[in-house]
């Protein structure tokens, strides 16, 4: 099993950008002594609780800064960049962590995002798989011409080369259900943010479908599956309960109510009017139940394992401060009990 700290360099209420990126520096630091493998960068754009707009830079900071932890991009947003540029920049952060990249991307999933960026929302999934054939090719061949629909370029030869041979590993973030026979076909690992769509109890059927599609392509294996979910750690059932509540709640607002704000534009999958009523009726109990794990180390162990079996997972990216507004200090022996008390059962 791989397990990799997710990471949104959350701004508090009435704190300032500088504060926000010192913490989560800090916490970076104090991953890096705790022995965690991997960090994995949100990119966010336009939205007031985070400085992470640009994990390319803040990923090259951990580089200089870590020896050890992998940098993870969960995700990089393909549609909303160039294709070339970013070939370059992942291969030249690859070199500068000495192979410690892992390129996690996805095409995006709210449609204000590709607005400002002047990427019509309706093209970002064909604009993510020509995007990412051209970043494969630019990676893998000393020269290379490519003409597609919404890009084209003529005998470049893009360098540096990655550090890893022959690139980065590469996982596609879902948060849809039609997303995951495609990328089964598309051949590549995946993982699952579950908070927008699905309860862990209905993400099986989901999976199945990945798997079936990666056979029905010819791929070895049966995929790679990871999944992104909140993890609280506290010595005590009762503190497990209470401590990230007040966080917890208003993350629940603030994302029922940003789904429901798109759900009449073009292109978004599924059915985003009910997915937002359905997230504004849940109360903390069932979001205990359908979307996280809190508890004690033991209970916290004991629900991993059952999601690890139910659902064949090969990592799970965890988040320690669901809705970010939970203390520094909180957060810190979450982690702490996390890598010390239950990481070790699963090694």
């Amino acid at each position: 099993m791989d397990f990799g700290l997710f990471m949104e360099f959350p701004v508090a209420d009435g704190a300032t950008d500088q504060e926000g990126f010192g913490q989560g520096f800090r916490l970076v630091d104090e991953a890096e002594r705790m022995g965690v493998d991997s960090v994995w960068l949100a990119e966010y754009h336009f939205i007031p609780f985070s400085v992470l707009s640009s994990p390319m830079t803040v990923g090259t900071a951990i580089a200089a800064r870590t020896e050890n932890m992998r940098i993870g991009f969960g995700v990089f947003l393909l549609p909303l960049g160039n294709p070339v540029r970013i070939a370059e920049e992942v291969a030249t952060l690859d070199h500068i962590s000495r192979g410690r990249v892992e390129f996690g991307i996805g095409r995006g999933t709210f449609p204000d995002h590709h607005d400002a960026f002047n990427s019509p929302y309706p093209e970002s999934r064909g604009r993510f798989e020509e995007y990412l054939e051209i970043i494969l090719q630019a990676w893998t061949r000393e020269q290379f011409s490519f003409a597609g629909e919404h890009y084209q370029c003529t005998d470049l030869c893009v360098r540096p080369k990655p550090f890893q041979t022959p690139h980065p590993p590469i996982r596609v973030g879902i948060t849809s259900a039609e997303t995951f026979p495609i990328i089964g076909r598309m051949g590549y690992p995946i993982f699952v943010n579950p908070s927008r769509v699905f309860a862990l109890s209905e993400l099986a059927p989901h999976i199945q479908q990945y798997r079936e599609a990666w056979q029905a392509a010819g791929h070895p294996g049966e995929g790679q599956v990871g999944l992104r979910i909140p993890i609280y750690l506290a010595e005590t059932a009762e503190k497990a309960y209470e401590q990230p509540r007040e966080s917890a709640l208003g993350s629940i607002q603030s994302l029922g109510e940003r789904v429901g704000r798109f759900a009449a534009r073009t292109g978004t999958p599924g059915n985003w009017q009910a997915e937002s009523e359905r997230i504004l009726e849940m109360d903390y109990d069932d979001w205990l139940r359908d979307k996280v794990v809190y508890g004690t180390p033991e209970a916290v162990v004991d629900r991993l394992q059952q999601l690890i079996e139910e659902l064949h997972l090969s990592q799970i990216v965890y988040e320690i401060n669901y809705g970010r507004r939970i203390p520094f200090e909180l957060q810190l022996n979450s982690l702490r009990l996390l890598t010390g008390r239950v990481l070790p059962a699963f090694k």
